[in-house]
């Protein structure tokens, strides 16, 4: 798999956890409480959602980790540059990941 591949995988998994998401925060409002409706049908879709997200996670630290250790592997002098780029980017990747369980943990708040 090349890296085109990779991002156009991981950009199909965003949208469909977005999508995976969206039913999980469409309700109405009727009176004071917040109603979904059939909420026991979204399950399936959450657990898709959580799915893909963890996988996402999971290549998106994996390619992180390979590209830093080619790059110490090459330039052994630049290794704590490399590494100090490499700890934020994982810290973004596993954000986005954990707040992405987030949503897919509140999607079975109402079951």
């Amino acid at each position: 798999m090349n890296f085109k591949n990779i991002v156009r995988f991981a950009l199909v998994a965003i949208v469909a956890v977005g999508f995976c998401a969206l039913p999980a925060m469409a309700a109405e409002q009727t009176g004071q409480a917040t109603v979904v409706e059939k909420p026991s049908s979204l399950l399936p879709l959450v657990a898709l959602g959580a799915g893909l997200v963890t996988i996402g996670g999971g290549l998106g630290i994996g390619l992180l980790a390979k590209a830093a250790m080619e790059g110490i592997a090459r330039q052994p002098e630049a290794a704590g540059s490399i590494r100090g780029a490499m700890i934020v980017a994982a810290a973004l990747i596993e954000g986005f990941t954990f707040f992405a369980l987030i949503v897919c943990i509140i999607g079975t708040k109402n079951n």
